[in-house]
């Protein structure tokens, strides 16, 4: 199709590279799916239960003592999930597992992005609010999206 008889929907997402690795072939109308609710949290669950195991196991805190150990799960998630989305082509091992991935809708710096994006995601409330399109508060605020290539 050409550039000038693109649609508002197809336009807001074709200038901006998703992943320096993205392989993925493209969707029949060009446009990225969006993905559901399920997927999304099915994604996220498989993330959280990586950072518990890997807190619980490999560096034996205990997260039900209370206190600072019972935070330590939120703060490896944050980094955990900054590191592999930035860095590993915009998705998180529960992201690839699921079929997702996070796109950058507003130019800037990728990094800068995730970072805000995760944050708001350590929040909760933003993450499970959702705009008029679909995307979360915090897609929407830090200028991403969580896409089915």
């Amino acid at each position: 199709m050409p550039p000038d008889r693109r649609t508002a929907s197809e336009t807001a997402y074709s200038g901006v590279v998703p992943a320096p690795d993205d392989t993925a072939p493209p969707t029949t109308t060009g446009v990225p799916q969006a993905p559901t609710f399920l997927r999304r949290f099915g994604a996220l669950l498989v993330d959280w239960v990586i950072c518990q195991l890997f807190l619980v196991l490999l560096l034996r805190v205990d997260t039900t003592a209370g206190g600072l150990p019972a935070l330590a799960p939120v703060g490896v998630f944050a980094v955990y999930t900054t590191l592999l989305v930035a860095l590993t082509g915009g998705a998180t091992l529960g992201h690839r597992l699921f079929g997702l991935q996070v796109w950058q809708v507003r130019s800037g710096s990728f990094l800068l992005q995730v970072a805000v994006r995760t944050v708001l995601i350590c929040l909760v409330v933003p993450a499970v609010l959702t705009s008029s399109d679909g995307r979360g508060f915090h897609d929407v605020w830090a200028g991403t999206r969580i896409v089915r290539p």
